[in-house]
């Protein structure tokens, strides 16, 4: 064939584009399998039972089926030929771009035989790697598709249909039924069809021998050649790491073992004709049980070719050799495999340290990185691929790895330092290029004996392009393409390896090698992303998900493995990287997979690492009362003892001797760990994981790990918050302004429980600093749900008692007709109640952010400053969403407001039940009536004395006073009213009703009037709208300071008399 007629074949372009549509094909056979094997998936024709007769006829007759003269049969398909048609179509179609993929690939390979085009893997790369990847593509498809056991019921009910709607048979049914006949035993029809090309296949393969048996040496040999080292010969650190075929270095050994078996499987013939060949066959199956073809698909490689040369004549010997490859394979691989990736283990782990450690040394040495990641890839896939398919072996743990971890972390640490220092590889690179290789390849072209013309317009382009290229391109971020200048290259290697060429390449060695330098180098400026997925790409895990899932597992046993967890949520990321145009039908599936199994694994490492943190408080608490006075008794005791010799008791028997507190902190051995030990080790591990990064993308999703632990611990401590809200509101729990805390009332016969241990400041703080602003915000939400929830409640008290409501606003001060009124309110007593709850719950938040306050303070002191003076600088009269924003800045700090923005918000957000703002005004008005009117029934209340120890009531009521003044700043700013005014109100009415109760005459509804008469006194110190002299209008001082003196007395008399019994 001659020179312009090799042009004109495109053979660079043909198998560029076939190779691409050939994945796209593949891909849709896999989904159609898929599909169809699943019965949830599964065309719904093919599972009805009025079908089942015309699909065994179908079957049967296919491919030649008599529409017209088969109503009997077909009757049910021509009831519904509409819809088959539309659900079958996109099947149909598939099938018959498989048959016009292989006319394409026969037309393509008859060509290059006919041009006797030359192979070699270590000269023209790309055109020897497009073509193997074509062969094996193609028998891929082929062999797929006779794996689809619903190809001839889904091809044939399509015609079917497309006969009855259209009179006549779809064009291509008559050929796609033969193909699907011919490959019914799709090797024996392959190997057939293969037999022409096995020269042009044989000269590829033979071309790998060397790099085959290099890449396949065990860890020994790796390790005597201190493979991946930087630091084994310092002096040569900074030399550029070379090779004569950079592409081969990191090219796949899974990818050859895949040419190699498949396409000596296609190309028999020459096993027992070539020693060479079968060296090479017969080294690539003592590699692998299995091989992929697409994703979870594999090809049982022994089996398969015994099975193909059993049925041929004179390949005894070579049957003999598949047998003994196979017990090869099982006795030595496993191990093989196990000892490669304990030394890329250590031997990546220290490429990763140094390269961390001097970035820079990314220019020079970026081949490394690739061929690092290269070799994981391959030893991480092998483990795979046997996990899922051997299940039956003498040997399980030569396919289980529990430290998978650390290799995967590698893996991500070396991905993740070649996108961080992208800039250095691509500075490094264009000097390279520009002041190097240019120069090189242009001594080289101008030393050519023959140059065409063609060619040589090709190569002079290359030197031009190289040489224009200038450093400020990198600085200035300009985005470079280099994809042209492949293609060209691509295109020289196929003109310059046909028979006929004046120009060839295998004559002119020095000329491919500098090219297949400069098509790295050229990489690395524009397709270092692309190289990153070629070499690492761990997408295989999205179709072993079992496997992967158990990798998980294994790993969370491990403790020393903990800290590399965070490997598989960062390896869902790679899902995306299988997914085709050709097939968009499976993208949703697959992102569900890759997003699902991302939180998942997280949600298990955040798990782990807050039940750590709960165990670590539990045993700090087991510590902590060891420390309590009831435990020192036997101590003081023996002390005692000792000092009386004559009172010495001999110990029991069987009584433990009790060790003292700290005696944990005692070590006679390093080697002694205790539980506190294993607990602390768990958590630093796990929080390495959780912080590792900060976030990462899963299919457009932005995913921060550190979110999933915050929300686990949030999620516990409200739990805590919640068990001690509850407690307070039943009354076993007080608050105590005076110990700024929590406090539990002791109880008879029950457990003590110190609530003051988990509520002081100190803890606030320490809830502030462990939660952050974020989780504080979480925190604040969480308990305005709770008092939105109480107000929706309190807001239909005051809907049924509206009427009585609205007369005691009129006459609060006539005491004969207040007497008939006050009889007819219902709820007076669930009203205090639930208002005191959401005292106790905005109680707590103020000292939750007065927490937040300190911990910000120091955190942040340059900031705390500006915030509290912009704070100073609202007033009544500053515009009110001017204050609630300012408020709102002020309160994410922690510092204090008149009015609470997050209160605000969430009573904004309750449903009004489309009543208007008059009639929400209203009521708002009338709940602080409710409350004023109500507050003398708290005096009957046995618990309602106030205690001057804790500042407080046993009852909780002096919450009460923070409700009553948040919930009314809050629902007043709402309706934008004053809020002095109704304040005013409030205590006008208040002070009414209590004076009211000072001529009650029954004493058990004014046992605890004086304690009851302070809280007027609260109410003012509490709100910055109300004071003093405001009181002083309406409560006389003097009777509050009568009642502190009798609150006084009573508390002294009653310690008096509790210290006598």
């Amino acid at each position: 064939m001659s020179l312009t007629s090799a042009y004109q074949h495109k053979l660079a372009e043909k198998l560029t584009i076939l190779n691409d549509r050939g994945q796209g094909v593949l891909i849709r056979m896999y989904n159609i399998k898929k599909t169809c094997s699943d019965p949830k998936s599964k065309p719904p024709f093919l599972l009805e039972k009025s079908m089942e007769s015309s699909l065994k006829y179908i079957n049967k007759k296919f491919p030649n089926i008599d529409v017209r003269n088969s109503t009997q049969h077909l009757g049910p398909v021509h009831r519904e030929k509409s819809e088959i048609i539309r659900f079958l179509t996109n099947y149909y179609q598939s099938f018959v771009d498989v048959m016009e993929f292989r006319d394409h690939v026969y037309e393509l390979l008859n060509t290059i035989d006919a041009c006797q085009c030359h192979f070699d893997i270590n000269l023209n790369f790309d055109f020897t790697r497009s073509y193997l990847d074509l062969i094996v593509t193609y028998t891929s498809v082929i062999l797929l598709l006779s794996r689809i056991e619903d190809r001839r019921v889904l091809i044939g009910m399509y015609n079917c249909a497309h006969e009855m709607l259209h009179g006549h048979s779809d064009p291509s049914f008559a050929r796609l039924g033969q193909m699907v006949l011919e490959y019914d035993h799709p090797l024996k029809k392959l190997t057939e069809e293969f037999g022409p090309h096995t020269k042009a296949v044989s000269g590829a393969l033979l071309s790998l021998h060397f790099l085959f048996v290099r890449r396949n040496q065990g860890a020994e040999q790796w390790r005597s050649a201190q493979l991946l080292s930087l630091i084994s010969t310092p002096p040569a650190m900074i030399n550029p790491a070379n090779s004569d075929t950079m592409a081969c270095e990191y090219l796949s050994v899974e990818v050859m073992e895949r040419w190699i078996v498949i396409g000596f499987l296609l190309c028999h013939g020459c096993l027992n004709s070539n020693n060479q060949c079968q060296k090479l066959w017969k080294l690539c199956l003592q590699g692998s049980l299995y091989i992929t073809l697409i994703r979870e698909d594999v090809l049982q490689v022994h089996k398969v070719t015994e099975d193909l040369f059993s049925s041929l004549k004179g390949y005894g010997k070579r049957v003999a050799d598949i047998k003994e490859s196979k017990e090869h394979v099982i006795a030595n691989s496993g191990q093989f495999h196990s000892q490669r990736r304990q030394f890329l283990r250590m031997a990546v782990k220290e490429l990763e340290t140094v390269l961390a450690d001097e970035p820079g040394l990314l220019g020079p040495k970026a081949l490394f990185a690739f061929m690092a990641l290269s070799f994981i890839r391959d030893e991480v896939t092998w483990l795979v691929r046997h996990t899922e398919n051997v299940t039956k072996t003498k040997t399980p743990e030569d396919y289980a790895d529990s430290n998978i971890a650390e290799l995967l972390f590698l893996l991500e640490e070396i991905r993740a330092l070649v996108r961080k220092h992208i800039k250095v590889i691509q500075q490094y690179h264009l000097q390279y290029l520009a002041r190097f290789d240019a120069l090189v390849l242009s001594d080289i072209i101008q030393n050519l004996s023959v140059c065409p013309e063609e060619e040589s317009i090709i190569m002079s382009s290359f030197v031009s392009t190289l040489s224009s290229l200038n450093l400020k391109q990198v600085d200035n971020g300009e985005k470079f393409e280099f994809s042209g200048l492949r293609l060209d290259w691509f295109r020289l290697q196929a003109y310059t390896s046909v028979a006929k060429a004046p120009l060839h390449l295998h004559e002119n060695p020095d000329l491919a090698k500098v090219m297949n330098l400069i098509v790295f180098h050229s990489r690395m400026l524009d397709s270092v992303e692309n190289m990153l997925v070629e070499t690492s790409d761990l997408s295989t895990f999205c179709f072993h998900l079992r496997t992967f899932e158990k990798m998980f597992a294994m790993t969370l046993e491990e403790p020393a493995m903990l800290r590399y967890a965070i490997a598989f949520p960062l390896i869902c990321a790679h899902f995306v990287h299988c997914t085709h145009e050709m097939c968009p039908e499976e993208y949703p599936h697959l992102k569900n997979h890759g997003l699902h199994h991302c939180n998942s694994f997280l949600e298990e490492l955040a798990k782990q690492t807050s039940n750590c943190v709960l165990e670590i408080c539990a045993e700090q608490r087991n510590l902590s009362e060891q420390l309590l006075p009831k435990h020192c008794a036997t101590t003081i005791s023996k002390a005692k003892n000792k000092k009386t010799m004559k009172q010495r008791q001999t110990p029991r028997k069987g009584e433990p001797e009790r060790d003292k507190p700290g005696a944990e902190s005692h070590r006679k051995n390093r080697s002694i760990v205790t539980n506190m030990d294993k607990l602390h080790l768990n958590l630093t591990e796990l929080v390495l994981a959780m912080n590792h990064v900060h976030s990462f993308s899963v299919f457009e999703h932005t995913v921060f790990p550190s979110e999933y632990l915050n929300s686990h611990l949030e999620a516990r401590l409200n739990r805590y918050l919640e068990s001690l809200l509850r407690q307070a509101s039943s009354g076993t729990i007080t608050l105590s302004p005076a110990m700024q805390a929590f406090i539990s009332l002791p109880r008879e016969g029950e457990q003590n429980f110190s609530a003051e241990e988990f509520s002081d400041v100190s803890e606030m703080r320490a809830l502030a600093e462990l939660l952050g602003p974020y989780g504080m915000k979480f925190l604040s939400e969480n308990l305005m749900w709770h008092v939105t929830s109480q107000i929706v409640e309190l807001k239909k008290l005051v809907m049924e008692n509206m009427d009585v409501l609205v007369q005691i606003r009129s006459n609060f001060s006539k005491p004969d007709l207040m007497a008939s009124l006050l009889p007819q309110l219902m709820g007076a007593d669930n009203v205090l109640k639930r208002m005191t709850i959401i005292g106790v719950i905005l109680s707590f938040r103020a000292m939750a952010q007065e927490g937040l306050r300190e911990v910000f303070s120091s955190h942040c002191p340059f900031l705390m400053g500006p915030i509290e003076s912009l704070k100073e600088f609202v007033t009544p009269d500053t515009d009110i969403k001017v204050t609630l924003s300012v408020f709102e800045l002020a309160s994410a700090a922690g510092v204090g407001c008149d009015i609470d923005p997050a209160l605000v918000a969430a009573i904004a957000n309750l449903k009004t039940d489309a009543s208007s703002p008059e009639e929400e005004y209203k009521v708002a008005c009338l709940l602080l009536i409710f409350l004023a009117v109500s507050l003398p029934l708290l005096a009957t209340d046995p618990s309602s004395f106030y205690s001057i120890e804790k500042d407080g009531y046993s009852n909780n009521i002096h919450c009460l006073t923070k409700a009553i003044i948040q919930v009314s700043a809050a629902l007043f700013t709402l309706y934008n009213k004053n809020i002095e005014t109704h304040l005013k109100e409030f205590l006008v009415v208040a002070s009414v009703s209590l004076l009211q109760l000072g001529q009650e005459t029954d004493k058990l509804k004014t046992r605890n009037r004086e304690s009851i008469s302070l809280l007027m006194r609260l109410v003012v110190e509490e709100s910055s709208f109300l004071t003093l002299d405001m009181l002083e209008s309406c409560f006389p001082y003097v009777l509050l300071r009568n009642a502190y003196r009798e609150v006084s007395r009573a508390f002294h008399l009653n310690r008096v008399l509790a210290s006598t019994h």
